[in-house]
């Protein structure tokens, strides 16, 4: 038996998987699982002649259109490994499941069992790794048909367009908050200044071991663009791992690429990042697939919109306003959802997914008691807020969202809203992340991000 929960093969995806492995590595697949997430990843080990091959596959997204292609990242990966990159070794494509194999790499993705020098000696490793990572020649990537923008100056928006074009693709209903968001940036887009480089863009994800790194991981959003966006997006996932101080960070790699950081792009590409999950998870979040993990989708984009408003209060120099908690509501569903919440907590599963299916469910019951208890107190204020702004009151909180993206539209050309927007904006979306569990619960708490001032 291996460190690999032994699976059952249950579903046609998983055989098709194994008789890729067999068929195309040779060998006998003697352990496979699906990991326990929100998209098809199977964790495989094939003996063959002798030695055992650890294998990661991993599939294509459920619960959205990636906004790079699966087999863009798989060539990027490749092309980032041939050249002295440290990534999960390549090894095939499947087209059925649509898929790729990669070995699967040892070591840990955070820093819970390192002291503070262990985890700045791995942290100053991984700058080493971005520093020779944007000093590689663009020339293979391109090759390899890694995307890039039509002009070098553009390098630092190609990200941001895959992803307005994606939203725009599925939006069915009106959603003011990103609507705003687009103007600004339309408005005051981050300058490259003619920078390019292989970028992983989601940065911060890797496993280590030893005080080194092992592998740089999931360079789903990687393309050719701006360096700075590298450091940019590095910031958000520091909330939950803490990598140390980013002011710091940014002067080591500064002395490793002999040149001080472009702080005004790195700023204004923190505050494109923010709405990485907004943009991609709109449509999902109102029409969730059935594979869907919806309230993994519902935190990720509650907490990166305050991101957004908060970093966008930072650039403005806006002292943001905070919120009250409302008391509350006695219901009739009251009994029946507190009933459904405690039985999905008891429940006990052996099986991995299963439980991880279950432990969804539960979350979705948590919210739906959490919506009963102080949805409508939550919609009135919110309600409230744009009587203030547009001088009447919206008849119920979608009339309101549709008011308020004709208020933002109305006036994406200036600038002369964007301080009311962004205060009235941050309060919607602290009182959005309320509804997610109870007060207190991880599902509702927010994790600030360390400003540019810190």
């Amino acid at each position: 038996m291996t460190e690999i929960e032994t699976a059952t093969i249950q579903d046609s995806a998983t055989e098709k998987v194994v008789a890729w492995l067999e068929d195309n590595l040779g060998g006998t697949v003697t352990d496979i699982a699906r990991q326990a997430r929100w998209r098809p990843v199977w964790f495989a080990d094939v003996e063959r002649g002798g030695e055992r091959l650890e294998l990661c596959v991993r599939g294509d997204r459920t619960d959205m259109p990636l906004v790079f292609p699966l087999d863009h990242e798989m060539r990027l990966q490749r092309v980032l490994g041939e050249h002295g990159i440290p990534v999960a070794q390549v090894h095939g494509w499947i087209d059925d499941p649509t898929a790729y194999v990669m070995d699967r790499v040892p070591g840990e993705n955070h820093f819970e069992n390192c002291t503070d020098a262990e985890r700045d000696a791995v942290v100053d490793d991984y700058l080493h790794i971005l520093a020779r990572m944007h000093a590689l020649d663009i020339g293979p990537f391109v090759e390899a048909g890694i995307m890039r923008a039509e002009r070098p100056e553009e390098s630092g928006l190609l990200g941001l367009r895959r992803y307005k074009a994606l939203y725009r693709s599925v939006k069915t209903l009106p959603d003011p908050f990103l609507e705003f968001c687009l103007g600004w940036l339309r408005r005051n887009p981050p300058f490259s200044r003619g920078r390019e480089s292989a970028i992983v863009w989601d940065t911060g994800q890797f496993h280590h071991q030893d005080g080194r790194v092992v592998a740089v991981l999931d360079v789903e959003i990687g393309h050719i663009g701006d360096p700075m966006m590298d450091l940019a997006a590095w910031r958000q996932r520091d909330t939950v791992l803490g990598f140390g101080n980013f002011a710091k960070l940014y002067d080591r790699y500064g002395e490793l690429v002999g040149e001080p950081v472009d702080l005004d792009a790195i700023q204004r590409h923190h505050f494109m990042f923010t709405l990485s999950n907004q943009l991609p998870f709109s449509a999902a979040l109102r029409e969730p697939a059935p594979d869907s993990d919806l309230m993994t989708n519902l935190q990720w984009c509650c907490e990166t919109n305050l991101f957004a408003t908060e970093a966008l209060a930072e650039i403005l120099d806006v002292e943001l306003p905070t919120v009250e908690i409302p008391e509350p509501r006695e219901s009739r569903a009251e009994v029946v959802l507190n009933h459904l919440v405690r039985n999905l907590r008891t429940l006990q599963i052996e099986d991995e997914y299963l439980r991880y299916k279950l432990r969804t469910m539960f979350r979705m019951a948590r919210h739906a008691s959490r919506i009963d208890e102080i949805g409508d107190a939550v919609s009135n204020t919110d309600l409230d807020d744009l009587h203030e702004l547009l001088g009447h009151r919206p008849a119920s909180w979608l009339e309101g969202e549709a008011e308020l993206e004709r208020f933002v539209l109305a006036n994406d050309d200036t600038s002369r809203y964007d301080e009311d927007l962004v205060e009235i904006f941050h309060k919607r979306n602290l009182r959005a992340q309320m509804l997610l569990g109870p007060a207190g619960s991880a599902m509702a708490r927010h994790l600030r991000i360390q400003t540019f001032s810190d």
